[in-house]
């Protein structure tokens, strides 16, 4: 079963006035009050992002350190080894700030710590690699906010460290030459909701003000910030739709060489959501199954022909990971159902054999069948390692926090987090996660909840309507895809199940006496009982266009029938 909740509606007299403000319609005024849009100047900036909406860097606590720190390295021909994780934001984070400072300087080099030998953030190896090898300056990106001890070590090897950061503070900070973290409480940068790569991009934005380049001259790297953004599912609002938007363009337009060799099979305006499906998984995978500086050799190789030669290495790595994923989640469906805990309030499964590369996929994937808060442990070294996954609503860090003392280290945000903790604190842990989940999680929130913008009937849907609809976009969370309900809805009669083994519903409905619209639900052949025998039934669904034989139609992407 799925919640169906219907966003509140604003007030008819505010729907009216912005409606006269803007010459639009009803349905386009709510939609546009619902995300926070009240007059004129709020529409300009959410449908026409310019890079003039981007802050002043330097607004940022330590930007101008940072600064100083690398024009110094850079003066006195320093070694510079530019460190990020092994993720989407962390590997496109280093292809930015490496490239970009390869463009006038090489003494600069690329560490992308190994997910099995290090794990995840600044390792002791890392720092022994740049001692080894004469680096006096680090700049860690997409971690190193909580690497006290770390930074603490390079500094007696007489390293330096530069963190650009997104995570949460600790209680004790690192002791770098500059930390850029928006979420630091001390600092009063405007937006903070940036990630990784984000938080990258305004350090060259900073570094190239002080050269006289322009935010115009830095377009091209916002391909790879476009990616993070939407890989790491931060909120796709204020500096990040403007980043995204633009990313989106270069994207489009004028990719480097290592996305146009991933995308090169698809042929049409790519949105951000492909990216996230296609692109992300794939930079992803390297890190997953092989070594994070696959990703980076791809991201920043210059010529074509090269690149398709990585991608296509990437794209064997990616292939191996679904095989594994598949199998994995089979086998923790397994384990809930034999250890009969398919009534907990979370899931935390383990099994030591399971490859380290795929467990947050995995928990990802036992959400769609038990709808919960859910760990999966592998082992790691002489340790247990987990990815923790939340279902919407809930703040998973939150709870595991609250486990503190069953762990060895932990990280992350609301609904993604990874931790480490002894093999004998392991059934601690598990029982006391439950316990702290089953007493403060809202119990609504383990049921699925469809979120809709607005009712509508199907004559509301034309093609000058769908057209102001492609205009919300980039979409993410903040901005989610929009999302419609349309009641008393009739099958032309012709409704059939479709795709292999008939998973997929396809349906030619109508209201009244409403146009008819093509509609296509994935995943919900189970429904056809509903629709069959002209029965009405409510359908939630997205609108989006249907290419076929050259000719292009709307039609509705069903979500959930009633």
């Amino acid at each position: 079963m799925t919640r169906w909740t219907v966003k509140a509606m604003p007030s008819k007299d505010e729907i009216s006035r912005l409606s006269k403000e803007l010459g639009v319609n009803a349905i386009v005024s709510t939609l546009l009050l619902q995300r926070g849009i009240t007059n004129y100047s709020d529409a300009k900036k959410f449908f026409r992002p310019s890079l003039n909406h981007l802050h002043d860097p330097f607004l940022m606590k330590d930007m101008r350190k940072a600064v100083l720190r690398i024009e110094k390295a850079i003066e006195e021909g320093e070694n510079i080894l530019v460190y990020g994780d092994y993720d989407v934001d962390g590997t496109t984070a280093v292809s930015l700030m490496s490239s970009y400072l390869k463009e006038n300087y090489f003494n600069v080099a690329t560490y992308i710590p190994d997910r099995y030998d290090e794990g995840y953030g600044v390792s002791f190896q890392g720092i022994d690699f740049a001692d080894d090898n004469d680096f006096t300056l680090i700049i860690a990106l997409d971690c190193g906010i909580k690497a006290v001890d770390k930074v603490a070590y390079a500094k007696e090897k007489g390293i330096d460290f530069i963190i650009c950061d997104h995570h949460r503070p600790g209680e004790t900070i690192p002791d770098a030459v500059a930390i850029l973290d928006p979420k630091q409480n001390d600092c009063q940068y405007p937006y903070d909701e940036l990630c990784g790569c984000g938080v990258g991009f305004k350090l060259i934005q900073a570094l190239g003000l002080r050269k006289g380049q322009t935010t115009e001259d830095l377009v091209p790297y916002l391909d790879l910030v476009a990616t993070a953004i939407g890989a790491d599912i931060v909120p796709i609002t204020g500096e990040n739709r403007v980043l995204a938007h633009f990313g989106m363009k270069v994207i489009n337009e004028m990719p480097r060489p290592g996305i146009k060799a991933i995308t090169k099979q698809l042929k049409k305006e790519l949105t951000i959501t492909d990216v996230v499906f296609v692109v992300a998984p794939r930079i992803n995978a390297a890190g997953r199954m092989k070594h994070g500086q696959h990703a980076v050799q791809l991201l920043v190789e210059k010529d074509f022909n090269t690149a398709v030669q990585f991608a296509e290495e990437v794209e064997n790595f990616n292939a191996d990971r679904k095989n594994l994923d598949q199998q994995i989640t089979q086998q923790a469906l397994l384990q809930i159902q034999e250890n009969k805990e398919e009534k907990n309030y979370t899931s935390v499964v383990f099994d030591e054999t399971w490859h380290k590369g795929v467990i947050g996929i995995v928990a990802s994937r036992l959400i769609e069948t038990y709808y919960r808060p859910t760990l999966v442990f592998t082992k790691s070294g002489e340790k247990l390692a987990a990815s923790a996954r939340s279902v919407k609503g809930f703040d998973v860090y939150n709870a595991i926090e609250a486990c503190e003392d069953c762990l060895e280290q932990f990280g992350g945000h609301k609904y993604a987090a990874g931790l480490t903790l002894k093999p004998e604190q392991y059934k601690l842990f598990k029982a006391k996660f439950e316990k702290v989940v089953s007493e403060t999680i809202d119990l609504q929130l383990l049921t699925p909840e469809l979120i809709i913008d607005a009712e509508i009937d199907l004559n509301d849907i034309t093609p000058k309507f769908y057209r102001i609809l492609k205009q919300f976009a980039p979409f993410g969370p903040g901005n989610m895809a929009l999302v419609f309900l349309t009641q008393g809805l009739q099958d032309n009669g012709y409704g059939k199940c479709v795709g292999q083994d008939q998973i997929h519903l396809k349906l030619n409905v109508s209201q009244g006496n409403s146009n008819t619209f093509g509609a296509i639900g994935f995943g919900l052949g189970n429904k056809i009982e509903k629709t069959i025998h002209k029965k009405t039934f409510d359908a939630v669904y997205a609108i989006d266009e249907n290419e076929w034989n050259g000719t292009v139609s709307l039609q509705l992407k069903l979500k959930d029938i009633k």
